[in-house]
């Protein structure tokens, strides 16, 4: 899609500092990081959500991120990492893209952002039951 962002860096139309390719993905920096060496996996098809990801990719997809999540460890003397995709809500760019942020401990990141909630008595079987069931099993 040639008004994609990460497609447009993919194929070089516009810049990007690329810190791995393969025949099916690619990984750049973010251009704002949460911390630097913020890391962006994108797949090369235009693919918006990890749900539209072929199941031919998916391996490999994980595959690359692992390889990501070490590299931010060993080349950027990171203690570990956090990884996360968004689907739609809160994706800045309509392109799967997962995040490899490096983390240290004491560098001010506090989990996640967003209220927690209680399920009240028997409302979490209720999810569980719905979830089951759009999941076929």
């Amino acid at each position: 899609m040639s008004e994609c962002v990460f497609c447009q860096i993919i194929s070089g139309e516009l810049p990007g500092h690329v810190v791995l390719e393969t025949d099916d993905f690619a990984a750049f920096l973010d251009t704002r990081p949460v911390f630097k060496g913020h890391v962006l996996l994108v797949p090369r098809t235009h693919v918006e959500t990890l749900p539209d990801l072929p199941d031919e990719l998916g391996a490999d997809f994980l595959r690359a991120s692992q390889r990501l999540a070490s590299a931010v460890k060993d080349g950027l003397g990171a203690q570990g990492s956090f990884v996360a995709i968004n689907n739609t809500v809160s994706q800045s760019v309509p392109h799967l893209h997962l995040h490899v942020v490096p983390r240290t401990k004491g560098d001010g990141l506090r989990g996640f952002f967003w209220p927690r909630t209680k399920y009240a008595d028997g409302e979490a079987e209720s999810y569980a039951a719905r979830l089951r069931q759009a999941l076929g099993s």
